[in-house]
Protein backbone atom coordinates (compact mmCIF):
# COMPACT_ATOMS: atom_id res chain seq x y z
CA UNK A 1 0.00 0.00 0.00
CA UNK A 2 2.78 2.15 0.60
CA UNK A 3 4.06 1.81 -2.64
CA UNK A 4 1.15 2.33 -4.30
CA UNK A 5 0.53 5.74 -2.52
CA UNK A 6 4.04 6.63 -3.70
CA UNK A 7 3.09 6.02 -7.17
CA UNK A 8 0.11 7.95 -6.72
CA UNK A 9 1.21 10.57 -4.80
CA UNK A 10 -1.61 10.09 -2.92
CA UNK A 11 -1.36 10.17 1.02
CA UNK A 12 -2.00 6.14 2.60
CA UNK A 13 -4.72 7.85 4.16
CA UNK A 14 -6.73 8.80 1.34
CA UNK A 15 -6.42 4.84 -0.28
CA UNK A 16 -8.57 3.87 2.96
CA UNK A 17 -10.81 6.93 3.58
CA UNK A 18 -15.23 6.05 3.94
CA UNK A 19 -16.78 9.78 2.94
CA UNK A 20 -19.33 10.37 5.77
CA UNK A 21 -22.96 11.19 4.70
CA UNK A 22 -24.16 14.47 5.17
CA UNK A 23 -26.22 15.11 8.06
CA UNK A 24 -29.72 14.83 7.44
CA UNK A 25 -30.50 17.67 9.11
CA UNK A 26 -28.53 20.15 7.25
CA UNK A 27 -29.87 18.50 4.28
CA UNK A 28 -33.01 19.61 5.64
CA UNK A 29 -31.92 23.00 6.98
CA UNK A 30 -30.14 23.62 3.51
CA UNK A 31 -33.72 22.52 1.78
CA UNK A 32 -35.61 25.44 3.94
CA UNK A 33 -32.86 28.34 3.22
CA UNK A 34 -33.45 27.38 -0.55
CA UNK A 35 -37.06 27.76 -0.59
CA UNK A 36 -36.91 30.62 2.14
CA UNK A 37 -34.17 32.68 -0.68
CA UNK A 38 -36.33 31.82 -3.48
CA UNK A 39 -39.26 33.91 -1.94
CA UNK A 40 -36.83 36.56 0.14
CA UNK A 41 -33.44 36.70 -0.80
CA UNK A 42 -32.78 39.73 1.17
CA UNK A 43 -32.97 38.31 4.35
CA UNK A 44 -29.64 37.71 6.39
CA UNK A 45 -28.52 35.32 8.75
CA UNK A 46 -30.03 37.01 12.02
CA UNK A 47 -33.05 37.23 10.68
CA UNK A 48 -33.55 33.50 9.25
CA UNK A 49 -32.76 32.23 12.62
CA UNK A 50 -35.76 34.20 13.34
CA UNK A 51 -37.91 32.53 10.68
CA UNK A 52 -37.03 29.13 10.79
CA UNK A 53 -37.85 28.91 14.48
CA UNK A 54 -41.25 30.92 13.98
CA UNK A 55 -42.54 29.19 10.74
CA UNK A 56 -40.50 26.07 10.78
CA UNK A 57 -40.20 25.15 14.81
CA UNK A 58 -36.48 24.57 14.02
CA UNK A 59 -33.92 26.18 16.70
CA UNK A 60 -30.53 26.75 14.55
CA UNK A 61 -28.57 29.01 15.65
CA UNK A 62 -26.57 31.82 13.20
CA UNK A 63 -23.15 30.61 12.63
CA UNK A 64 -24.82 26.85 11.35
CA UNK A 65 -27.15 29.14 9.24
CA UNK A 66 -24.26 31.05 8.19
CA UNK A 67 -21.90 27.59 7.41
CA UNK A 68 -24.67 26.09 5.22
CA UNK A 69 -25.38 29.21 3.12
CA UNK A 70 -22.16 29.73 2.13
CA UNK A 71 -21.56 25.89 1.18
CA UNK A 72 -24.95 26.70 -0.73
CA UNK A 73 -23.37 29.69 -2.52
CA UNK A 74 -25.88 31.84 -1.19
CA UNK A 75 -25.68 35.82 -0.59
CA UNK A 76 -27.72 38.13 1.13
CA UNK A 77 -28.71 41.03 -1.34
CA UNK A 78 -27.96 44.10 0.15
CA UNK A 79 -26.27 47.42 -0.55
CA UNK A 80 -22.41 46.87 0.41
CA UNK A 81 -20.03 49.44 1.32
CA UNK A 82 -17.42 50.13 -1.85
CA UNK A 83 -14.63 51.69 0.41
CA UNK A 84 -11.97 49.11 -1.62
CA UNK A 85 -12.38 46.81 -4.45
CA UNK A 86 -10.23 44.36 -4.40
CA UNK A 87 -7.37 42.87 -6.98
CA UNK A 88 -7.72 39.20 -7.13
CA UNK A 89 -6.30 38.64 -10.44
CA UNK A 90 -9.71 38.27 -12.64
CA UNK A 91 -10.82 40.99 -14.91
CA UNK A 92 -14.33 42.41 -14.31
CA UNK A 93 -16.36 43.44 -17.31
CA UNK A 94 -19.02 46.24 -17.45
CA UNK A 95 -22.67 45.94 -17.48
CA UNK A 96 -23.73 45.82 -21.42
CA UNK A 97 -27.52 45.76 -20.75
CA UNK A 98 -28.57 49.31 -19.51
CA UNK A 99 -31.33 50.95 -21.74
CA UNK A 100 -30.45 48.41 -24.68
CA UNK A 101 -33.12 47.41 -27.05
CA UNK A 102 -33.12 43.96 -26.86
CA UNK A 103 -35.53 42.62 -29.70
CA UNK A 104 -34.14 39.77 -31.92
CA UNK A 105 -32.61 36.19 -30.67
CA UNK A 106 -29.32 35.52 -30.09
CA UNK A 107 -28.60 39.09 -29.56
CA UNK A 108 -27.81 38.79 -26.12
CA UNK A 109 -27.37 35.13 -23.82
CA UNK A 110 -27.54 35.08 -19.90
CA UNK A 111 -26.24 32.02 -17.30
CA UNK A 112 -26.15 31.47 -13.76
CA UNK A 113 -25.41 28.57 -11.26
CA UNK A 114 -28.52 27.44 -8.92
CA UNK A 115 -28.58 25.66 -5.82
CA UNK A 116 -30.69 22.25 -5.92
CA UNK A 117 -31.42 20.57 -2.68
CA UNK A 118 -31.56 16.51 -2.78
CA UNK A 119 -32.82 13.86 -0.26
CA UNK A 120 -28.77 13.25 0.54
CA UNK A 121 -26.58 15.92 -0.41
CA UNK A 122 -26.58 18.35 -2.64
CA UNK A 123 -26.22 19.74 -6.66
CA UNK A 124 -25.92 22.53 -8.94
CA UNK A 125 -27.24 23.25 -11.74
CA UNK A 126 -26.30 26.10 -14.59
CA UNK A 127 -28.50 27.03 -18.11
CA UNK A 128 -27.79 29.08 -20.70
CA UNK A 129 -30.91 31.19 -21.67
CA UNK A 130 -31.53 33.57 -24.77
CA UNK A 131 -33.00 36.99 -23.40
CA UNK A 132 -35.25 38.02 -26.16
CA UNK A 133 -36.93 34.35 -26.50
CA UNK A 134 -36.61 33.32 -22.60
CA UNK A 135 -35.68 30.30 -24.30
CA UNK A 136 -32.94 27.74 -22.47
CA UNK A 137 -30.54 26.77 -24.96
CA UNK A 138 -28.47 24.76 -22.86
CA UNK A 139 -28.03 23.39 -19.21
CA UNK A 140 -25.77 20.79 -17.16
CA UNK A 141 -25.71 19.35 -13.83
CA UNK A 142 -23.22 18.57 -11.40
CA UNK A 143 -22.44 17.87 -7.41
CA UNK A 144 -19.45 20.66 -7.89
CA UNK A 145 -19.84 24.30 -8.55
CA UNK A 146 -16.79 24.63 -11.00
CA UNK A 147 -15.76 26.42 -14.11
CA UNK A 148 -16.05 23.19 -16.10
CA UNK A 149 -20.33 23.02 -15.08
CA UNK A 150 -20.59 26.81 -16.88
CA UNK A 151 -18.90 25.85 -19.80
CA UNK A 152 -21.12 22.31 -20.51
CA UNK A 153 -24.03 24.30 -20.55
CA UNK A 154 -22.40 27.03 -23.06
CA UNK A 155 -20.91 24.26 -25.39
CA UNK A 156 -24.67 22.90 -25.17
CA UNK A 157 -25.74 26.20 -26.11
CA UNK A 158 -23.62 26.43 -29.23
CA UNK A 159 -24.13 23.10 -30.39
CA UNK A 160 -28.27 23.05 -30.15
CA UNK A 161 -28.56 26.67 -31.58
CA UNK A 162 -25.36 26.71 -34.24
CA UNK A 163 -25.13 30.56 -33.38
CA UNK A 164 -22.99 32.54 -30.98
CA UNK A 165 -24.56 35.99 -29.09
CA UNK A 166 -23.46 39.26 -29.76
CA UNK A 167 -23.45 39.52 -25.77
CA UNK A 168 -23.32 37.17 -23.11
CA UNK A 169 -24.01 38.42 -19.85
CA UNK A 170 -23.38 36.87 -16.28
CA UNK A 171 -22.69 37.92 -13.16
CA UNK A 172 -19.73 38.50 -11.20
CA UNK A 173 -18.80 34.76 -9.74
CA UNK A 174 -15.34 33.15 -9.98
CA UNK A 175 -16.65 31.06 -12.53
CA UNK A 176 -17.68 33.48 -14.77
CA UNK A 177 -14.40 35.81 -14.14
CA UNK A 178 -12.12 32.60 -14.61
CA UNK A 179 -9.78 32.90 -17.84
CA UNK A 180 -11.07 29.85 -18.97
CA UNK A 181 -14.96 31.46 -19.20
CA UNK A 182 -13.93 34.93 -20.23
CA UNK A 183 -11.03 33.27 -22.92
CA UNK A 184 -14.00 30.94 -24.68
CA UNK A 185 -16.37 33.93 -25.35
CA UNK A 186 -13.79 36.04 -26.33
CA UNK A 187 -12.55 33.61 -28.73
CA UNK A 188 -15.76 33.36 -30.21
CA UNK A 189 -16.07 36.91 -30.25
CA UNK A 190 -18.50 37.82 -27.85
CA UNK A 191 -19.09 40.91 -26.05
CA UNK A 192 -18.96 40.02 -21.91
CA UNK A 193 -21.31 42.05 -19.82
CA UNK A 194 -21.61 41.60 -16.33
CA UNK A 195 -24.28 42.07 -13.51
CA UNK A 196 -22.84 44.94 -11.25
CA UNK A 197 -22.47 43.34 -7.49
CA UNK A 198 -25.22 42.19 -5.42
CA UNK A 199 -27.55 43.68 -8.53
CA UNK A 200 -29.82 40.14 -9.01
CA UNK A 201 -32.22 42.53 -11.42
CA UNK A 202 -29.64 42.93 -14.08
CA UNK A 203 -29.75 39.22 -14.81
CA UNK A 204 -33.74 38.99 -13.80
CA UNK A 205 -34.58 36.36 -16.00
CA UNK A 206 -32.76 33.53 -15.07
CA UNK A 207 -33.26 33.90 -11.84
CA UNK A 208 -37.55 33.96 -12.19
CA UNK A 209 -36.39 30.92 -14.42
CA UNK A 210 -34.76 29.09 -11.45
CA UNK A 211 -38.34 30.24 -9.15
CA UNK A 212 -40.04 28.37 -11.99
CA UNK A 213 -37.94 24.90 -12.05
CA UNK A 214 -37.32 25.03 -8.45
CA UNK A 215 -41.22 25.06 -7.32
CA UNK A 216 -42.86 22.98 -10.50
CA UNK A 217 -40.31 20.22 -10.55
CA UNK A 218 -37.49 19.98 -7.57
CA UNK A 219 -39.47 20.75 -4.71
CA UNK A 220 -42.00 18.71 -5.73
CA UNK A 221 -40.54 15.53 -6.23
CA UNK A 222 -37.25 13.55 -3.91
CA UNK A 223 -34.26 13.20 -6.77
CA UNK A 224 -32.47 10.89 -5.11
CA UNK A 225 -29.57 10.52 -7.27
CA UNK A 226 -27.46 12.34 -9.79
CA UNK A 227 -29.43 10.29 -13.12
CA UNK A 228 -32.36 10.49 -11.74
CA UNK A 229 -32.65 14.69 -11.20
CA UNK A 230 -31.13 15.05 -14.83
CA UNK A 231 -33.85 13.14 -15.90
CA UNK A 232 -36.39 15.30 -15.00
CA UNK A 233 -34.74 18.40 -15.26
CA UNK A 234 -34.61 17.31 -18.88
CA UNK A 235 -37.80 15.92 -19.21
CA UNK A 236 -39.21 19.85 -17.34
CA UNK A 237 -37.06 21.49 -20.03
CA UNK A 238 -38.44 19.60 -22.74
CA UNK A 239 -41.64 20.39 -21.82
Amino acid sequence: MRKQSVLLGVARSTITYKPVDEDPEDIRIKRLLDEIYMKDPCLGSRRLVTVLERDYDMKVDRKRVARLRREMGQETIWCKPRTSIPDDGHRKYPYLLRHLAIDRPDQVWCTDITYVPMPRGHAYLCAVMDWHSRKVLGWALSNTMGTDLCLEALEKALDSTGKVPEIFNTDQGCQFTSAEWTGRLTDLGVKISMDGKGRWMDNVFIERLWRSVKYERIYLFEHGTLPALRGSLEEWFDR
